[in-house]
């Protein structure tokens, strides 16, 4: 390979995987090719090798959500040999190595920063491996506009200079969107009254929290996984401590300087922790009725409906799971083998009766797995007062944690809810590309099943439960309820947060912030190089135009994640065509593909997220033909730019 000039824009663990698989790449053909001559640049604004969410200057308190025995960086295990690209030691090993007296073990939560300093260590055994005939610079600025195509592209960069490159791989993470409809609104009175706050969505770690008063009240948006981090900031990042009683709980003991939090969200529960790992890091769940060959036995060409076609499917999983493992606990091991054996000859003729079976086996008392019920559990009720609210809101939070305590493979709770993390695989062969009809993708999948396997699946260490209701008990935290509202109210100029379900909870504040994640919106993205592309027509929306029935014919979703084609994903223009020297990946793809957020693979293991950093890293290493006619995932032809 002769002169191949690749930038890669974006070094978070997506922009890093697609670089160890390209030096990898290299590495193989060292032996076998021409003598190389290869130029990699990784341009990141805010951390080459660590990226914004992973930098490794922010605070300790800042945790991950997933044990740091199941994360790895690199594509492949040690070999015996030093570490370099395509063989290396996991996440966990390496915080081991690095620093033994500090580690806490594999099933422990890592702080960020403590991730990213990891990242730096692949970059750098990246670096000292680098194959004779490939340099990699790594520059930290920004990347203002690429201009160009058909394999030949100029980067402008904020500090000015120009690169030339050959191949673009575009991993940007996370948006910055235009604030619009009541976000907007909120935003802009506090714009017209002076000492008020509204703190936009985003990361923890870049909000500008230090500036909320000491003993001020501040409204928190949101109870997802950026809620903990706000909540951390503003009491363990204020001088605050938390200590063990002897029963286990926690006790808040304040420092003085932080603020007051007021929180609340649709459901008004804090998202569920994550059950005790109990898994080795290379475990993998492998399905048993929630297969592709099931789900299409009935319709196997053609857009599915999620509720009836998938979700079938995918809750007999989680109930062959839930109640096999109340069997196991109840009855034995033989008991739930001969349960799981009988569900399974069941699946032969359509989706089975789980819970039935299990009664069958003489587990009555198990009460039913209801998604809704568990995402959702103050939606039936109406409260008198906060006092009442608290104690039913307490209650859920301690059964929650006595699950989680349990573990993810002994409760029956926490390992049912598992298998939606374990088999997200399954359902993005199902639903990318249009994998749904349209209206199916957006009322059924993303208006119904994902925001609740993002409370039930995706939720932090049971620690922060703790905190909170040591924060509830200490009242540096209040909950107001669920359906929370955060009105304006011009008459005092501040802020109103409260629960219509929940008596005299309304709090005023003199901060708003928005702890939720933006929404990946290509049209709303505010991003100066993702705006560019837009306006260009180089980036456009990918639009689901899918329709199972005669009446959904005309129904169109557009999604605004970035249109690309299948892999190596290539970005679709607005004539149509695919540009072969530039690749899209991660979060700006996100509900053309779904769950673009993942950081990372499990040890040794070729999952989506490592298969598809190497197949960008294939494509962008070999010759490619002249332009070729494809067809997009919407089945219209594409013209593709040679390049």
């Amino acid at each position: 390979m002769s002169g191949t000039r690749i930038a890669v824009i974006g070094s978070g663990p997506r922009g890093m995987m697609v670089l160890e698989r390209l030096v990898a790449r290299l590495a193989e053909q060292q032996d076998t090719t021409d003598p190389l001559d290869v130029r990699i640049f990784l341009v990141d604004a805010v951390e080459p090798g660590a990226g914004q969410v992973y930098r490794t200057d922010q605070p300790d308190w800042f945790l991950m959500n997933t044990v740091a025995g199941q994360i790895s960086a690199y594509s492949g295990l040690p070999d015996g040999g030093p570490v370099q690209a395509g063989a290396g030691p996991s996440f966990a090993e390496w915080w081991e190595s690095a620093d033994a007296a500090g580690y806490p073990g594999p099933d422990s939560y890592a702080p960020r920063a403590q991730y990213g300093r990891y990242l730096r260590s692949v970059l750098a055994a990246i670096q000292a491996s680098l194959p004779p005939g490939v340099r990699l610079r790594c520059i930290k600025e920004r990347v203002e506009d690429v201009v160009g195509g058909a394999g030949r592209y100029r980067l402008t960069l904020s500090g000015g200079e120009r690169l030339d490159v050959d191949r673009v791989v575009l991993t940007t993470g996370h948006a910055s969107n235009e604030l619009t409809g009541r976000e907007g609104d909120l935003a802009d009175f506090a714009v017209r009254h002076p000492g008020l706050r509204y703190i936009q969505g985003g990361s923890a770690a870049d909000m500008p929290l230090d500036d909320i008063p000491a003993g001020s009240r501040v409204g928190v948006i949101g109870l997802g996984l950026s809620f903990y981090d706000v909540m951390a900031a503003l009491t363990l990042g204020r001088g605050g401590t938390f200590t063990e009683r002897a029963d286990g709980t926690l006790r808040y003991v304040p420092s003085g300087s932080e603020p007051v939090i007021v929180a609340g969200s649709r459901s008004g529960m804090p998202l569920h922790a994550r059950g005790h790992n109990q898994k080795p890091p290379t475990y993998s769940y492998h399905p048993v009725l929630f297969t592709l060959d099931r789900v299409r036995a009935h319709r196997p060409w053609g857009p599915l409906d999620f509720a009836e076609d998938v979700y079938p499917w995918l809750k007999a999983e989680i109930d062959l799971v839930y109640y096999g493992t109340a069997l196991r606990r109840a009855l034995g091991t033989d008991a739930a083998e001969r349960f799981a054996a009988q569900v399974t000859k069941a699946a032969e003729h359509g989706v089975p009766q789980v819970a039935e079976t299990a009664r069958q086996f003489g587990l009555r008392d198990q009460p039913p797995l209801d998604l809704d019920t568990l995402a959702r559990p103050f939606e039936q009720g109406a409260f008198t007062g906060p006092a009442e609210f608290g104690r039913v809101l307490r209650k859920e939070i301690e059964q929650d944690l006595a699950a989680a305590a349990e573990g993810n493979v002994d409760s029956p709770l926490k390992a049912a809810l598992d298998v939606m993390r374990d088999t997200r695989w399954v359902i993005r062969e199902l639903v990318d590309f249009s994998g749904l009809t349209a209206r199916s993708q957006r009322d059924d999948f993303l208006g119904w099943y994902v925001p609740r396997a993002s409370f039930l699946a995706a939720g932090p260490p049971s620690v922060r439960l703790r905190q909170v209701l040591a924060l509830l008990d200490s009242g540096h935290l209040h909950i107001v309820g669920p359906h929370t509202r955060y009105d304006t109210d011009a008459a005092t100029g501040r802020y109103t947060v409260s629960s219509p379900r929940v008596d005299g909870s309304a709090l005023s504040v003199t901060t708003l912030v928005d702890a939720r994640v933006p929404d990946p919106d290509l049209r709303r993205n505010t991003q100066p190089l993702t705006a560019r592309l837009r306006e260009r027509g180089v980036w456009t929306s990918y639009v689901n135009r899918k329709g199972a029935h005669r009446a959904e014919a005309h129904e169109v979703y557009d999604t605004g994640g970035v249109a690309v084609t299948q892999s190596p994903f290539h970005p679709v223009d607005r004539e149509g065509r695919a540009d072969e020297g530039m690749y899209v990946l991660g979060i700006p793809t996100e509900h053309t593909r779904w769950f673009m957020q993942v950081g990372s693979s499990r040890p040794g293991m070729w999952s989506d997220f490592v298969r598809d950093a190497d197949r960008i890293a294939e494509h962008a290493l070999e010759a490619r033909p002249a332009g070729l006619a494809v067809r997009d995932a919407g089945d219209r032809p594409v013209e593709r730019k040679a390049g």
